[in-house]
């Protein structure tokens, strides 16, 4: 054997150090960028969830409230001066104010939805005129804050949503036990309002369900159907190789592109009413199916030839081994796809937005021809708003969102480990 001359060993040295120094450098980047994006969604869900978690619960306060037949006529009802039955109650727990002007700042510290409670008790159960009714009603958003510390009682007076008095007001009735703050589960249950301390998600939650139901059955069949005709029936020319291409296509145009085209069509042309989940539902199916195309084709392909192969031999028509092998075992990927494709869908918000369904809804859809919003145009309105106590509910919102999206993800994972077939 020849030796290696030495000039060629230090050569050999060299240049695996080198190697190595690269090596190290790009395993060195990757764990950078690795652990900068990990770094920036800590920061980004913990801003969140700092201020999301306000949202979570509510302040309020228990009322002894006297139904005063004087006051609510059983044969007016709904109508009635609940308002000033509600402001009586609270004065009673106020010290003495001899300013009968201060009745109304006073009465400020309720949450303007507390009368129409009252009402809806009252409507419900007649028999309640004339007896005393206990009902814990939300404070109003500044006093709300206040009990949350997010108003500081050290800025000056000018400068604070709050008076002094109004300040002492509320610690008399801390002091008295009245006020409460529990878990605000109106956050879920009830519907839009436009004051934060009676907002909810309810109304996006119900509109998205709607709007995801007729996404789902319109896509799922049409792009299976689609995807299994494209990939096994259809002939190659250069018609099937264009329809191809445009499908591809389709998955990267922009969504806002679908919600114009949305607009022209299912309103404009069909009629269907604006901002209804119907609307909506089409508009995300139009986004969703290229996505359910692709991804059935792909589970498709990924079938090995021999099962194909083998069922053609026992004498199987080819459309007995697409749907009777084929497809039962491409199923799976085609969930996973579809799956990723309603939670893009799920929060999809520009298409939404051209459609109408950021309306003002203050009930939930009973039907996907209702007017309704979604959970993305929901954080949308809550975000535009003004008043402070919709910013703590607009992150709270976000992590719903965000909570649905990260499950529908695992389901698919959870889907594709449990059933993927191993070749």
């Amino acid at each position: 054997m020849t030796p290696v001359p030495p000039t060629s060993l230090a050569t050999i040295s060299h240049g695996l150090r080198r190697r190595n120094r690269t090596q190290f450098l790009i395993k060195t980047l990757g764990l950078a960028a690795v652990s900068l994006a990990f770094l920036t969604l800590l920061v980004l869900v913990g801003s969140l969830v700092s201020s999301g978690f306000h949202a979570l619960t509510q302040t309020h306060i228990e009322l002894a409230v006297h139904v005063d037949p004087k006051t609510i006529d059983k044969q007016k009802l709904p109508r009635g001066n609940f308002r000033d039955i509600l402001q009586e109650a609270l004065i009673e727990h106020l010290p003495p104010i001899d300013d009968r002007r201060l009745h109304r700042t006073a009465a400020r510290l309720l949450s303007r939805g507390g009368e129409f409670e009252l009402r809806d008790r009252v409507v419900a159960n007649p028999a309640l005129i004339g007896r005393i009714v206990l009902l814990k009603v939300p404070v109003s958003d500044p006093y709300d804050q206040l009990n949350k510390g997010l108003i500081s009682r050290q800025t000056p007076e000018e400068f604070r949503r709050l008076s002094d008095q109004e300040i002492a007001w509320f610690d008399h009735l801390q002091a008295n036990n009245v006020i409460s703050r529990p878990i605000n589960i109106g956050l879920l249950v009830n519907a839009d309002s436009r004051f934060p301390e009676q907002a909810g998600l309810r109304g996006a939650l119900v509109g998205s369900f709607w709007a995801l139901l007729v996404c789902f059955m319109i896509s799922f069949p049409l792009g299976i159907g689609a995807g299994i005709y494209l990939e096994e029936f259809a002939p190659r020319n250069r018609l099937s190789d264009v329809i191809e291409v445009n499908i591809n296509n389709l998955a990267a145009v922009p969504s806002v592109v679908f919600g114009l085209l949305a607009l022209a069509v299912f309103i404009g042309w069909f009629g269907l009413p604006r901002s209804a989940p119907v609307v909506g539902g089409l508009t995300l199916a139009l986004m969703t199916m290229p996505t359910i195309i692709i991804a059935t084709r792909a589970a498709l392909k990924a079938v090995p030839p021999s099962i194909r192969e083998a069922a053609l031999a026992v004498g199987a028509s080819p459309q007995q081994v697409v749907f009777g092998h084929a497809l039962p075992l491409a199923m799976p990927g085609i969930l996973t796809g579809t799956i990723i494709g309603m939670a893009q869908a799920l929060g999809e918000t520009a298409p939404l937005l051209l459609i109408g369904m950021n309306a003002f809804i203050t009930s939930a859809p009973a039907s996907p021809f209702d007017s309704a919003t979604s959970l993305p145009t929901q954080i949308f309105i809550w975000a535009d708003s003004p008043e402070r106590g919709f910013v703590s509910r607009t992150s709270a919102a976000i992590l719903v969102l965000l909570t649905f999206l990260i499950s529908m993800n695992a389901l698919a994972i959870i889907l594709r480990q449990k059933f993927q077939k191993k070749w």
